[in-house]
Parts: structure tokens; C-alpha cells; sequence
């Protein structure tokens, strides 16, 4: 499904315009500034062959929350899409499925980190409740870097109910939780898998936790108790990519 949203941001507005300026349909930048690097956003532009509007900053400011460094564009996105059927559905062909599930992480800057990593990492699809998560905001977006379009966000109703259901479809369900007594590094991952990362602090919800099949803890060193949760999903997904690599 194909809408239009703002984007903002220098290295955001940058690399669309480097990488897919057909996507851009409208370019607006911030009246009396005059700089090196936007005057390169506008040379990317008119080699695009787009045409561009001068804005008041004040008037920049009222579109967008967060900074948008004098640089803003709509742009069309087309989301990767996928319901809860589908993915089911996907699980009992692919015998080698990688699933990331987000319960309670509700900061729109953590889902888009995530989003990056499932993507850099395979996933097939990030999958979150429909309650307490964040959403697929500009904000996301620009912190996700395109990976929205990659890899489908699939909000499902009853999170518990949805593990057990790829459970019986062979998909082995491995929570994190600091007080689990096996570490990742001690851990046999093969097969499909769905990860499940609770939010930062509070962790997994206990019916979630009951829905797992195994859970497993990342080693700690320093006096720092965990580690956020899109850098703690990096670290999980690629001991599962390592050994998946290993094992090919």
C-alpha cells in the first residue's frame, strides 16, 4: 500500500535523494540558509530534475517534530505488508524462518533500530502487539533507513495466542530474560526461530514469557544491568546468523 509522508533530516532527505529520488514529491528547504550542505541537497535535486520550494523555518518547524536541519521532503512509501494469516502462513513453508517479536517496546526510535537490524540481519517480519508498541512514524522511518519497506511490521491482536500458534507450526519461541540460565553464546539455534525482546526494564509480559520454549540471557561484564533493546536484538540475531553460517 503506497501513501505519501514527510521526511526530514540532512542524511535522511540525502540518501533518498541519492539512492531513490523518484520517490520524492515534494522538496522544501529552509529560506536563508546558505550552506555547503545544502547546497549539495539541492544539486542532488536538480540533477534528480526536482523542482524545490524555499521555506520559512518557522513554518518547517509547525510540519515536523524532531529536527529537520532546514531539509524536509514528501515522499511516497510503500510499507513491506504482511497480516497475521500470511505469516502463518509463511511459517509452514519456510522450514528456516527468522522471526523478530517486540513485546512492549513502545519508543517509535527503538522500533525503527530494530527494524534496521531485522533487516541487515534476514528477518522475514518484525512482529508486535497491537497494544503498547510504537507505530511506523516518520520518526521510525528515519531511524529504520528504508527497512520499513524491507521487512513488514505485523501487528497481531493477542501476542501469547500468536506464539503458541507458530509453535505448532515448528517455529522455536526464544525469549530473553536476564535471570535465564542459558546465555546465547551457549545456545544451539537451528531450525526456524522466532526471538522475542521484551522492552528495556520491564521485559517480557509473563504470558509471553509462558509462551517460549527456551530462555536465554546475554552475558553482562559491566555494572550495567541491559542493554537497549534494538542493540540487544543485534547482538541475538547475529549469533543466529553466525551459526547459520556456520552450519551452511
Amino acid at each position: 500500500m503506497s501513501h505519501n509522508e514527510k521526511i526530514f533530516g540532512i542524511h535522511t532527505v540525502e540518501s533518498v535523494l541519492s539512492r531513490t529520488p523518484e520517490k520524492v514529491v515534494q522538496l522544501f528547504l529552509q529560506k536563508s540558509r546558505n550552506d555547503k550542505t545544502l547546497n549539495h541537497i539541492e544539486s542532488l535535486a536538480k540533477k534528480a530534475g526536482l523542482r524545490y520550494q524555499m521555506v520559512d523555518k518557522r513554518k518547517m518547524d509547525d510540519w515536523v517534530k524532531g529536527s529537520h536541519q532546514g531539509v524536509i521532503a514528501d515522499i511516497k512509501v510503500n510499507d513491506a505488508l504482511m497480516n497475521e494469516n500470511q505469516l502463518l502462513e509463511l511459517a509452514e513453508e519456510q522450514s528456516n524462518l527468522l522471526l523478530l517479536v517486540l513485546d512492549g517496546v513502545t519508543d517509535p526510535h527503538n522500533l525503527g533500530a530494530c527494524l534496521r537490524t531485522a533487516d541487515a540481519a534476514g528477518v522475514s517480519a518484525v512482529v508486535v502487539p497491537k497494544d503498547r508498541s510504537a507505530s511506523l512514524t516518520a520518526v521510525a522511518r528515519k531511524v529504520a533507513c528504508g527497512a520499513a519497506e524491507q521487512v513488514p511490521v505485523v501487528k497481531v491482536t493477542n501476542l501469547a495466542r500468536f506464539l503458541n500458534q507458530l509453535k505448532e507450526r515448528n517455529v522455536w519461541i526464544i525469549g530473553t530474560a536476564g535471570e535465564a540460565t542459558a546465555d546465547i553464546y551457549n545456545t544451539r539455534f537451528s531450525g526456524a526461530t522466532a526471538l522475542v525482546m521484551g522492552a528495556e526494564g520491564s521485559g517480557m509480559r509473563r504470558l509471553t514469557r509462558e509462551s517460549c520454549d527456551q530462555l536465554i540471557k546475554i552475558p553482562m561484564a559491566g555494572s550495567v544491568s541491559s542493554l537497549n533493546v534494538s542493540v540487544a536484538s543485534g547482538v541475538c540475531l547475529f549469533e543466529i546468523v553466525r551459526q547459520r553460517i556456520l552450519k551452511n
